[in-house]
């Protein structure tokens, strides 16, 4: 299934780009969305769209319109954007969580409808979205972004029921901590081999999106192996 056209959002981050480079090492048509403005790696043969913010419908739909133009389709779509804010109910804002409900849950919402026309017009389209385990059952200080990821969680069985009778399939990564430098430097006395490495997400990613998992709709799948090297 290499050849593909395969849109990475989040694509400039430390787990998007990872994510991108793994598909691109298969032979897919690349294209990272992102909102910040550059990327820090080069993406050559594929097609980077920075400064997209992809709350707004109308410029997830421009993204992907101009992916459609570039790789003459959508085959894959690959929800990675996302953020994180540890901030307990009593000290935080209700801010934080219309926040990280709009990067975490409405940002996978956008991409979706804007997409879903051109992975209607294609065999064996595949979405998979980033949840979390965190979502399974928050933790103190965990309650906007556990919520965030649980809709998400929510959004992928629904729309799995949705297009069960077409040939595409919808699912959900589920990872740990995973071991990134923002990580680290967050929680420097962590142990890090405990930590879910973005490589290995990738490669559950990959296999998602392959024609190995057609049979594989509406599941959450969680990624918290660590690193035992």
């Amino acid at each position: 299934m290499s050849g593909r056209s395969v849109i990475v959002t989040g694509g400039f981050g430390a787990l998007g780009k990872i994510v991108a480079a793994a598909f691109a090492a298969q032979g897919d048509k690349v294209a990272r969305v992102d909102f910040a403005p550059r990327p820090s790696e080069e993406n050559p043969l594929g097609l980077d769209l920075p400064g997209v913010d992809l709350t707004q419908p109308t410029a997830a739909e421009a993204a992907c319109a101009k992916v459609a133009a570039a790789f003459g389709g959508i085959d894959v779509l690959l929800n990675v954007a996302g953020g994180f804010t540890w901030e307990t109910l009593a000290d935080g804002s209700v801010a934080t969580w219309q926040r990280l409900h709009a990067m975490n849950a409405v940002t996978a919402v956008t991409m979706i409808k804007a997409a879903l026309p051109a992975l209607r017009r294609r065999p064996g389209g595949r979405i998979v979205n980033i949840g979390a385990g965190a979502a399974i059952q928050a933790a103190a200080g965990m309650g906007a972004y556990a919520a965030s990821k649980a809709a998400v969680h929510r959004l992928t069985e629904s729309l799995a029921a949705e297009l069960a009778q077409e040939d595409i399939t919808v699912n959900a990564v589920l990872p740990s901590i995973i071991d990134t430098p923002a990580n680290r430097a967050d929680m420097p006395n962590a142990d890090f081999k405990s930590w879910v490495r973005p490589e290995a997400i990738a490669d559950v990613m990959l296999f998602l999106a392959s024609d190995a998992a057609r049979a594989i709709s509406g599941a959450l799948i969680p990624v918290s192996r660590g690193n035992p090297g």
